[in-house]
C-alpha cells in the first residue's frame, strides 16, 4: 500500500495528487460557506458605517466574487506544492509551458481581485446612496454615481496595469515609450474620451445641472437621468433616451429649466379694425383683471401695433415656478376668460368675417 502511495505520476507522487485534489474539492465545497462567513464578519466590521442597509445586500454583492478569489488562491497556492511535470513541458513561440501556465495562474488571481475590488464599489455607493436618499440632494447622488464610476476606471487601468507587469513581465513604461507612431495615433483617437472625462470634471465642480433636472440643449427638452464620465443620458419630453457627450454639454448653451424662478405666458392678439378706441380701451383694461390672479406675479398689457390689417394688442405675465400642469390649467382658464370678455364686447379677431361682393362687368 505504502508503495502505491509513493507511485510517481507525472512527476509527482500520487499521495501529492491526492492532497492537493483533496483541497481543490474542500476549497470548492467550503467556498460558499466560507465567502458568506467572511463577508458576515466585515459586514460587522463596518456595521456603524452601513446603517439602515441589510446584511444580505452586503454579502449578495460580495460573497460570489470572494467565493471565487479564495477558491482560486486556495486552489492554486495547492497546485503550486507540485513539481511541473516533465512529461507535458514544451516550448511554445520559445516560451515554456510552465512559464505560461504560471503568468496564467497569476493573471486569474489578479482579474478575480480586482473583480473583488469593484463589488466592495458596488457596495460602498450603495451604501452612500442609502445615505443621500435621506438628505433629499440629487446632487449628493451625482457625485456618487460620477465618483463610482471613476473608481472603476481607475481600478480597471490599475489592474490592466498589473496583468502586464506582474502576470506577463512586461515593462509598460517601456512600451508605451516604443509605441511611437501607434501610440500618438491612440492619444488621436483618445483624444475625444479624454475631452469628454474632462468636461464630466467641470460638469461635477461647476454643477450647471443635476441628476433629476429638466434641461433644454441643442434643441432637446428632458430630465438627465445620468451623467457618467463620457456623457450624459437625458429622458426628453417625447420620452426619448437620449446620449450627449459631456463636451457638448459644456460647450453648448444649457437652458436649466428647473431653475427657473419664475415661467411667462404670452399672448397675442389682432383685433379688428372695426373697434373703436373706447373699446379697445376698455377691452385692455378687461383683460388686465382678468390676470390679476394669485400666483400671477407680473403682467403686462398694452396696444403693442397699428396695422394695416388689425390692431395689435400684447399681453404677457409671470406666474411662480409653479409644475407644468398648474401653469398649463392657469394659462388656459385665462384664454378662455380672455375670449368671453371678446364675446361680452363684440369684438372680433382681425379676418374672422369677411364680405364678399360680386358684380356682373357691363357690355
Amino acid at each position: 500500500m505504502q508503495d502505491i502511495w509513493n507511485q510517481i505520476f507525472l512527476s509527482n507522487p500520487l499521495r501529492k495528487w491526492v492532497i492537493v485534489l483533496a483541497a481543490i474539492v474542500l476549497a470548492l465545497i467550503l467556498k460558499r460557506f466560507l465567502s458568506r462567513y467572511i463577508a458576515g464578519l466585515v459586514f460587522n466590521l463596518i456595521r456603524k458605517m452601513s446603517a439602515g442597509i441589510e446584511k444580505n445586500s452586503f454579502v449578495n454583492l460580495v460573497a460570489a466574487p470572494l467565493s471565487r478569489f479564495l477558491f482560486i488562491t486556495i486552489s492554486l497556492a495547492a497546485i503550486e506544492k507540485l513539481r511541473f511535470p516533465q512529461e507535458i513541458d514544451f516550448d511554445l513561440f520559445e516560451v515554456s509551458a510552465k512559464t505560461i501556465l504560471h503568468d496564467l495562474a497569476i493573471a486569474i488571481v489578479i482579474l478575480g481581485f480586482i473583480w473583488l475590488l469593484l463589488r466592495i464599489i458596488d457596495f460602498i455607493a450603495l451604501i452612500l446612496a442609502h445615505k443621500a436618499s435621506h438628505s433629499g440632494d440629487l446632487r449628493d447622488n451625482q457625485l456618487i454615481v460620477f465618483f463610482s464610476d471613476f473608481l472603476k476606471v481607475v481600478i480597471a487601468i490599475i489592474g490592466l496595469i498589473m496583468l502586464l507587469s506582474i502576470a506577463f513581465n512586461i515593462e509598460v513604461s517601456r512600451m508605451t515609450a516604443g509605441l511611437g507612431l501607434a501610440g500618438a495615433a491612440l492619444a488621436l483617437a483618445a483624444k475625444e474620451s479624454v475631452e469628454n472625462l474632462i468636461a464630466s470634471f467641470i460638469i461635477f465642480f461647476d454643477r450647471p445641472f443635476t441628476a433629476g433636472d429638466v434641461v433644454k440643449v441643442q434643441g432637446l427638452t428632458g430630465n438627465i437621468e445620468r451623467i457618467g464620465l463620457r456623457s450624459t443620458r437625458i429622458r426628453t419630453d417625447a420620452k426619448t433616451y437620449v446620449t450627449v457627450p459631456n463636451k457638448q454639454m459644456v460647450d453648448t448653451i444649457v437652458d436649466n429649466l428647473t431653475l427657473r424662478t419664475q415661467r411667462k405666458a404670452e399672448i397675442r392678439l389682432q383685433i379688428g379694425l372695426s373697434v373703436d378706441k373706447e373699446t379697445m380701451n376698455n377691452f385692455i383694461n378687461g383683460i388686465r383683471n382678468i390676470i390679476k390672479k394669485p400666483r400671477i406675479i407680473s403682467s403686462s398689457v398694452f396696444l403693442n401695433d397699428i396695422a394695416p390689417n388689425a390692431f395689435c394688442v400684447n399681453a404677457d405675465y409671470f406666474t411662480e415656478a409653479i409644475p407644468l400642469d398648474e401653469f398649463n390649467e392657469m394659462k388656459q382658464g385665462v384664454n378662455l376668460e380672455i375670449m368671453g370678455l371678446m364675446s361680452a364686447m363684440g369684438i372680433e379677431i382681425a379676418g374672422a368675417s369677411t364680405d364678399i361682393n360680386l358684380s356682373k362687368k357691363q357690355g
